[in-house]
Parts: structure tokens; sequence; C-alpha cells
């Protein structure tokens, strides 16, 4: 008696696992994040270029601005993007200890931008040159606020790395994390460069 042999539909699909490489979707997702941000400080940097001289007969940079100041700041987040690498470093080492101990580093120095950013505000808007004085200001606190807040944001990220390290050690998860935070920061002190340089140093030419 002979048999007759049937195919179903689904043998005719491929049933063998695609294999991606572990954390790849993660990497691509967070570059078109940053490509993003680099679209939004671009409008920024563009409406400061516009509105930048536009004072209302009120003050302008060489009254505002101390460069002193602002260059200490500077320092203090290439300092931070340093301190970020030396970590990065000890983890490709696998040294926790070490990675926490530069993370916590990178971390004080990014408060201390964060602290003379703020008493910079605080004081523009003591002397009455807060961002509805002119057209210059409002694109000044839009810019540099921008930038602050993402700093802000990167000090909580990394805070939740800390913790999250020291509870978990440096597993693949927490190393991935820990890569897209450092693209994240050196892209924030690339971004200040372009602050200091066309915002502070250009307005007091």
């Amino acid at each position: 008696m002979s048999q007759v042999h049937t195919t179903a539909p689904g043998d005719f699909w491929e049933t063998e696992p695609h294999h991606h490489e572990d954390g790849a979707s993660t990497s691509v997702g967070f570059w078109i994040y940053l490509m993003s941000d680099c679209l939004m400080f671009a409008v920024l940097f563009a409406c400061f270029g516009v509105l930048g001289g536009s004072y209302a007969a009120g003050p302008g940079p060489q009254d505002l601005f101390d460069l002193n100041l602002i260059a200490l700041n500077t320092a203090f987040l290439l300092i931070s993007s340093i301190t970020f690498g030396f970590a990065m470093l000890r983890m490709m080492l696998n040294d926790q200890r070490g990675t926490l101990i530069w993370l916590f580093i990178t971390l004080l120095f990014g408060l201390a931008f964060l602290a003379v950013e703020i008493y910079e505000f605080h004081h523009l808007i003591h002397v009455g040159a807060g961002p509805q004085r002119s057209a210059f200001l409002s694109s000044f606190f839009a810019l540099v606020g921008t930038h602050g807040l993402h700093v802000a944001f990167g000090s909580i990220w990394l805070v939740t790395l800390m913790v999250q390290v020291s509870q978990r050690g440096l597993i693949p998860a927490n190393r991935r994390r820990l890569m897209c935070l450092s693209m994240f920061w050196h892209f924030l002190d690339v971004i200040w460069i372009g602050v200091f340089t066309f915002v502070y140093l250009l307005g007091m030419i």
C-alpha cells in the first residue's frame, strides 16, 4: 500500500532562528537618539545665531558674562569626560571597584558644572537679565539651559548605573548601558565646546 507524503505549508518557511549580536539594537537606537538631539541643538544654535544680537536696549554679553567663571565650568565638564574615559578603561579590565570610583569622580565634576551654571542663571536673573528681558537672553537661556538639563539627566542616569553596577556587577547589560552613557556624556562635551565658543567667546568680541 503506497503512502502519500504531504507537506505542511509551514515546512516551506525557514525554521532556523536568526542570530543577532547581543545589544546591537540598543546601540543603533541610541545613535538615532543622539542624532535627534543633534538636530535639536542645531535648531537652538540657529535661533541664537539669529537672535543673539537683539539686546532690546538691554545688556549684552560683555556686560553679563564672566569668562573666568565660564572657563572654570568648561574645565569641569572636560575633566569629567576624561574621568569617564578612565571608568570605561577600568570596566574593560573588569574592575568593578575602579569603575565605580571613576564614575563617582565623574559625577562630582558633573555636579560642579551644574552648580556653576545654576549660580550663573541666578545671578543673571538677579540683575534683571532674565529670559524675558530680550531675544538675546531668551535664546541664551534656551540653549544653555537645554544643555544643562541634559547634564542633569546624565547625572541622574550616572547615579542609577552606579547603583546597578554595585548590585549586579559588570554584567553585559550594565556594560552596554555604560557604553551608551559614555557616548551621551562625550556628546554633551562636544555641544558645550560649541556653546563656549559660539555663545561666550564670540559674544565677548
